[in-house]
């Protein structure tokens, strides 16, 4: 989804949001540094097959997916990353790796993390490797109806 598309979704449904543009990033910690955002309120989106399906994971940037979390609190048999080929074409105006999480908007589930309820506000990828959007999470959630849930742990040194 081009910022475009995004921005008019958001305008349509009366949400304040602030488009922040940076340099070219492409991994979460580096968009959150770039934007001097702290990781925790920098959101990043992760596609993960469940159970056979498409769904979206949204988490802070400076967390990981514990599957064995995700698989329990969603009881799933079943929990893995999804491969970029299982889901390039469900965004195609997205730059790989820089979909929005609004799963609602491509016919998807979005489970977030109970970690980022903490925040007042969400930050995240605006379908490109430039471009973040702010906005409250209130209004996030309004929009996307999120499952929220706790499947997210640190990232370890290695991870990150």
């Amino acid at each position: 989804m081009p910022l475009s598309l995004l921005k008019e979704f958001l305008d349509q449904n009366n949400v304040q949001y602030i488009v922040v543009s940076h340099s070219p990033a492409y991994t979460a910690q580096a968009i959150a540094a770039l934007a001097h955002i702290p990781g925790k309120e920098l959101a990043k989106t992760v596609v993960i097959k469940l159970d056979g399906r498409l769904v979206m994971a949204v988490l802070p940037a400076s967390y990981q997916v514990d599957f064995s979390l995700l698989k329990k609190a969603t009881h799933a048999k079943t929990a893995h990353l999804a491969y970029e080929e299982e889901f390039r074409n469900e965004f195609p105006a997205c730059e790989p790796g820089a979909m929005p999480p609004f799963g609602n908007l491509y016919g998807m589930d979005v489970f977030a993390d109970k970690s980022l309820t903490e925040d007042n506000e969400i930050a995240f990828n605006a379908g490109s490797h430039r471009e973040l959007i702010r906005l409250s999470w209130r209004d996030f959630e309004r929009l996307v109806g999120p499952k929220v849930l706790e499947f997210a742990a640190r990232a370890t040194a290695a991870a990150a």
